[in-house]
């Protein structure tokens, strides 16, 4: 059996400590604050970011060089013979697609496996944590990679945004849109599955919209998971850009309404954040992929 290094970006949320205990690599992803770039956990904390991203500093995203994803490939098959490397989902960066092409040159041709299963936020870190658990128990790389594919559908995540300002931002709202919002105190409820983002509905505060962000979950549960729900295959998640007072209450929500599930709960990367703002809340699912 050969042995599998697991390597994903810090959109996934995992921090340095769990990376460690794990023992995998998290690629720092690259971002913009003003005209300086700096490295997610390496070059700026959490608190430290979000208090700049309230402050309305110019924030912006970026991919990782070539070069950096290469060498950390080439370090890492010092040690393992093949590796495994889930990034954020191709339908929102190119890092992804960047990556594959990467990984059929000769030098890593048969060595590392780019697994494009339109994952972000905790459903990606669900997945490494899935494929660390694969690789435990004995599966290929191939067998990794395509069971992760193969269970692509099978995500949905619900966001409540507390401003549409940082998606006008990114060109996704107008700023029209963006300013009626924040004066009615709209609180946009946006709906993400394998790739496609798209507003599902507008709420008025977000009492409102944690509310709907639990009916809709509740829902899916009931009708596109029901299968698996039924045979107690689904993670359920939560997601924060808010203070760890406002997380630890949205968590505790979700559990009472969703009672004997465990859920599993990460802020949002900095990349992320970035489009989401400061103070976003989140629900999702997945299906365990064995």
């Amino acid at each position: 059996m050969k042995k599998i290094g697991i390597m994903t970006d810090s959109h996934s949320g995992i921090l340095s400590e769990e990376a460690q205990r794990l023992g995998i690599k998290v690629l720092p992803m690259p971002f913009y604050i003003g005209e300086k770039v700096y490295r997610e956990g390496v070059d700026l904390s959490r608190d430290e970011f979000y208090d700049m991203l309230r402050k309305g500093v110019d924030v912006s995203t970026s991919q990782p060089s070539p070069t950096e994803v290469m060498d950390m490939w080439k370090e890492m098959l010092k040690e393992y013979e093949e590796i495994v490397y889930i990034p954020l989902s191709s339908a929102l960066s190119g890092s992804c697609m960047t990556a594959e092409a990467m990984a059929n040159e000769d030098e890593f041709a048969g060595k590392v496996f780019v697994v494009d299963n339109g994952r972000v936020a905790t459903p990606m870190h669900r997945s490494v944590l899935d494929a660390v658990e694969m690789a435990e128990e004995g599966y290929s790389v191939v067998e990794i990679k395509k069971i992760l594919e193969e269970t692509r559908e099978k995500m949905t995540i619900y966001i409540g945004l507390s401003t549409l300002k940082y998606l006008k931002k990114g060109g996704r709202v107008s700023s029209v849109t963006a300013l009626a919002a924040d004066v009615l105190n709209i609180k946009p409820v946006m709906h993400f599955s394998t790739g496609k983002l798209d507003i599902y509905q507008k709420c008025r505060g977000m009492k409102k919209s944690r509310k709907v962000m639990i009916d809709a979950m509740k829902h899916e549960l009931e009708t596109n998971f029901r299968e698996e729900y039924a045979a107690g295959k689904v993670y359920l998640m939560a997601a924060s850009s808010s203070t760890d007072e406002v997380t630890e209450e949205w968590v505790n929500q979700i559990k009472e309404s969703f009672p004997g599930m465990e859920v599993m709960c990460d802020k949002l990367s900095f990349g992320l954040s970035c489009h989401i703002g400061p103070d976003g809340l989140g629900i999702g699912c997945t299906c365990k992929p064995v």
